[in-house]
């Protein structure tokens, strides 16, 4: 990795409501911290972002090198190392499950993600390192699926995280996810319209080595956190011969999607103090159109504009983590820096 002007750490948590999960999955988890240059001369204390990942991230990813970029967490360094906003502290979260993801819910498929985070990381980095324990100070950004876990987080949570980012982050689910569902009913036929069959052949061989394994995986992993039997059993909120919508379990996938939860958490929403939202003109799954519908919400809600950046630009899904750091630049210079707070 690129020598930074700051510094990683790289660590562990033993969580305690990831024990027993469902799925097996360790309970032991990776959490990388980066603290800004200037930290460790200082007893000043920093507001905090925390990072959450994608659909099949997992942190060791963070400092994956891609021919002619930087990782992520270089680009976020030089941010602080050119002094285009004053320091944060950054936290690398890690919520993979052996279905690739967890939505960052609590779920009887996968576990309590959601209370793991928030009832658990944020109060070990809070002892841990020098921040500014309080919303004003405190941010979440994500891509994907955890772009989804950033709108949600400071709507469920908004004693916690007064500020997000969401870079294609999953919405208006009628455009994202009903393309997908009729894919994977024909993907199934091969599996005789049962996706756990199809889990079972996925273990068996290589992954990713058949056409529909993501499409599938990330279905599964969805189904999982959105509409698991209280005995963690996935149940697909359509029929998998036909494609047809099951209603009542259709519905609870609908209760989370972002632009449904906006009237419900207008209180909440419209106290955050920084909001950036972005999304690629040409993203497979039309998160660009559940940015436009989550700006126009928080518009419709009365979150004051100046409060919200919001763009929309030439790209896909993939390749945008260079969208990254400029998120990270701009909550970094709304983030309330009063260490009264803390």
């Amino acid at each position: 990795m690129f020598e930074l002007a700051g510094n990683l750490h790289q660590g562990t948590i033993d969580s305690v409501l990831l024990k027993d999960n469902p799925l097996g999955d360790p309970h032991v988890r990776p959490l990388w911290v980066y603290t800004p240059p200037g930290y460790a001369e200082t007893t000043d204390r920093f507001p905090a972002i925390y990072v959450i990942q994608g659909y099949s991230g997992q942190v060791e990813m963070w400092g994956n090198r891609q021919a002619f970029r930087r990782p992520f967490i270089e680009t976020a360094d030089r941010v602080f190392a050119e002094n285009r906003a004053p320091g944060c502290i950054l936290v690398f979260v890690d919520a993979w499950t052996a279905y690739g993801g967890s939505q960052f819910v609590d779920s009887p498929g996968t576990g309590k993600y959601h209370s793991y985070l928030c009832d658990e990381i944020v109060p070990y980095v809070d002892a841990q390192f020098r921040t500014i324990a309080h919303r004003d100070s405190r941010a979440i950004s994500g891509k994907s699926s955890g772009g989804f876990g950033a709108m949600i987080t400071p709507m469920l949570r908004p004693d916690l995280f007064g500020a997000l980012a969401t870079h294609a982050g999953d919405a208006l689910y009628e455009y994202c996810y009903l393309n997908e569902f009729a894919k994977s009913a024909r993907a199934l036929r091969e599996y005789d319209h049962d996706i756990l069959k199809w889990w079972d052949d996925f273990n068996s061989r290589v992954s990713m080595t058949k056409e529909h394994d993501m499409s599938l995986t990330l279905l599964l992993g969805c189904t999982a956190a959105f509409s698991a039997d209280e005995d963690g059993t996935p149940r697909l909120p359509f029929d998998p011969r036909s494609g047809q919508l099951i209603p009542e379990l259709w519905e609870r996938w609908l209760a989370w999607d972002p632009i449904r939860m906006i009237d419900r958490y207008a209180d909440e929403l419209r106290s955050l103090r920084a909001v950036w939202i972005d999304a690629g003109t040409r993203d497979e799954w039309f998160l660009d159109l559940g940015a436009e519908a989550f700006k126009d919400g928080l518009t419709r809600i009365g979150l004051p504009a100046d409060r919200v950046n919001f763009e929309l630009f030439p790209a896909a899904h993939g390749g945008i983590d260079y969208r990254y750091p400029l998120a990270v630049e701009w909550l970094a210079n709304r983030l309330s820096r009063d260490q009264h707070s803390a």
